[in-house]
């Protein structure tokens, strides 16, 4: 008898749930009464409005950034660039990624086209008014008031979610890019396009990483390839046998401050900064240690690779 009673109501409750799921919807907080639809203006000089325009019923991923930059936006630009390759025609389309600038007063719409030229980016870059910059920042959580004195310093977190659903979530824009396009994908659809489950038992046994191999991951793996296959829209040049290249006290100093190379008119610095659409290369920060242990790992996966490569003529 109590089995009965239990599942009728059950079957009540899970009926009333999936009757109102429209109902529970439509009162989420998350719609245009939170979001300011602060007027924005695109890289192509178009006003828009950051609700009705950009993120309404929209899958998105949004940060903020300044063109001048010499540290973490080039590197967030450039991870987005990656998770751009993996998503492939669904950005534009399904999902939406919007990067603004938090220096409107230098980042003009003409400067934005520019700074996405470079970078081979396919999404809007906008500018706006700051006070409306600001408030946008605050009810998306990306605002640190600790932070704020004077310069551009700024939270490097992105905010990705789904308007419609009411997904949202903060990211750091350097993850790995194939789960954030996986999230994006994936996750905050709903469960419309529920992945495929596939079992663990042949899974790969995985292996630990030196910490040289994950600065690589982190910090270079987004610009520059380490196969000897560069790709032709490479945002860096790949990276196999650099250091037999170059000498070794010229990479530390370009790893430790390449902006300040290009200011000496180093010729190899400008060079690759030619070469690759006057991309400047980021500075990340690194202290000797390392970029000692980067450098050990490009060196060794680089006689790891070409050992592999003469093997395979054999």
């Amino acid at each position: 008898m109590r089995i009965t009673i239990y599942k009728s109501i059950r079957i009540i409750a899970m009926t009333f749930i999936l009757g109102n799921s429209k109902i529970l919807l439509a009162a989420s907080p998350w719609g245009a009464n939170y979001f300011p639809n602060i007027p924005l203006i695109t890289q192509e000089g178009k006003k828009v409005h950051f609700f009705d325009d950009l993120i309404k019923d929209k899958i998105v991923a949004i940060n903020f950034i300044y063109t001048h930059c010499a540290e973490s936006c080039p590197l967030e630009t450039a991870q987005l660039v990656s998770v751009q390759k993996i998503l492939g025609r669904k950005l534009g389309k399904e999902i939406f990624f919007y990067s603004i600038t938090i220096d409107p007063d230098n980042d003009t719409p003409v400067v934005l086209k520019s700074y996405k030229q470079k970078f081979k980016a396919r999404w809007t870059f906008l500018t706006g008014k700051k006070s409306d910059i600001d408030l946008l920042r605050k009810k998306l959580g990306l605002y640190i008031d600790e932070i704020q004195d004077g310069s551009n310093n700024h939270n490097v977190s992105m905010i990705i979610g789904n308007q419609k659903t009411g997904r949202w979530m903060k990211r750091s824009p350097f993850e790995n890019p194939h789960v954030l396009a996986d999230q994006l994908g994936n996750w905050l659809t709903g469960g419309k396009s529920r992945p495929k489950l596939v079992s663990y038992k042949n899974a790969p046994e995985l292996r630990n990483i030196s910490r040289g191999e994950q600065i690589f991951r982190t910090r270079c793996a987004s610009c520059h390839s380490l196969n000897g296959n560069e790709l032709a829209d490479a945002l860096g040049p790949d990276l196999l046998g650099v250091t037999q290249k170059r000498d070794k006290q010229w990479l530390l100093d370009w790893l430790k401050a390449p902006g300040q190379m290009l200011k000496k008119k180093d010729p190899v610095a400008i060079a690759l900064y030619e070469k690759y659409n006057k991309l400047a290369m980021p500075n990340l920060r690194l202290n000797k240690e390392e970029a000692m242990v980067l450098l050990e790992f490009i060196e060794e996966e680089s006689k790891r690779l070409r050992k592999k490569s003469l093997a395979s003529k054999k």
